[in-house]
């Protein structure tokens, strides 16, 4: 079997019978769907077990409610395809998206991790797309990551792994915005990394997920991600620049929701790099450091605020 597709399940019966649909319509069948139902407390159980008895590809685990992250290290522990997906079952896959995506597998064995594009947050007004103009093949992760600039969209779906990946990694419970942590444990243990033009991934925008509500601890965990991952590289340049700055605003962020001392090391930045606004913080973090710089800029936004 080439490829297991895993779809985590809860509270979604509204949106679960297009998703699932979504994937049985494909013009591709080497493929098993497993259904992880995460104790959902509403009909998705009995929208899983109808689907299963249509196909034998389908399968479907109940188990008691552990969160995103457990349901899809229940399907990893099952799955026996070579290479392994993930869909959220609030989402979709475009029509004629695995068969030429598993062609370029095929064509390209040596891809360890494999992106097609996505449509962000359908049904919002900052939907916007995801695209790879042309195919692209990165011979280590930090080339990926930093000039790639693949931190931009640290999601699990949308790509394919090849199963082995997972021999020792696994999505950490309890936490959020754990796709970044996972998806950097993965990149370390892959060797190839491509992107391409074909097929497509529709997240749709749910106004209760994580991202649309992130409070303190969620933005203090995306923060703690980040600072782990500048802390494991010893890069410098323009691309891990570009990167620190993004981190910078998140620090920013973080320091004006909980007023904690900023946990960002401070790195010597080279304002030939940026320009505008960019280019006048990365003089300000030079002369001040990040510490200060939060405080200035929490100084600032609240006499903004207030004016």
């Amino acid at each position: 079997m080439k490829l297991s597709i895993i779809i985590p399940v809860y509270n979604v019966e509204t949106t679960l019978n297009k998703c699932i649909e979504s994937v049985v319509n494909q013009d591709f069948s080497d493929y098993e769907l497993i259904l992880v139902d995460d104790g959902s407390p509403d009909r998705c159980p009995q929208i899983c077990d109808r689907w299963a008895l249509k196909s034998e590809k389908i399968s479907v685990i109940h188990k008691k409610n552990g969160g995103l992250s457990d349901a899809r290290n229940a399907g990893i522990d099952v799955a026996r395809g070579k290479y392994i997906t993930f869909i959220d079952s609030d989402d979709y896959i475009g029509e004629h998206t695995f068969a030429p995506v598993m062609d370029y597998i095929a064509r390209n064995p040596e891809v360890d991790i494999l992106e097609y594009p996505a449509q962000l947050f359908c049904g919002a007004p900052n939907h916007h797309e995801l695209a790879f103009p042309e195919e692209t093949v990165y011979n280590n992760m930090e080339a990926y990551w930093f000039q790639g600039r693949a931190y931009q969209h640290t999601y699990a779906w949308n790509k394919i792994y090849k199963k082995e990946l997972f021999d020792e990694v696994r999505f950490p419970t309890g936490v959020v915005f754990e796709d970044i942590y996972t998806l950097y444990c993965l990149l370390k243990k892959a060797s190839i990394v491509a992107t391409i033009n074909s097929g497509c991934y529709y997240y749709c925008y749910n106004p209760k997920g994580i991202t649309a509500t992130a409070d303190n601890s969620a933005m203090r965990m995306l923060l703690h991600h980040h600072v782990s991952i500048i802390l494991d590289t010893q890069r410098r340049d323009k691309d891990f620049q570009a990167y620190y700055m993004q981190v910078v605003n998140i620090q920013i962020d973080v320091f004006e929701m909980t007023g904690e001392v900023p946990i960002l090391p401070d790195i010597h930045m080279n304002p030939k790099y940026f320009n505008g606004i960019q280019k006048l913080k990365s003089i300000a973090l030079n002369i001040l450091g990040i510490k200060s710089l939060c405080k200035l800029t929490r100084l600032f936004h609240n006499v903004w605020r207030n004016h």
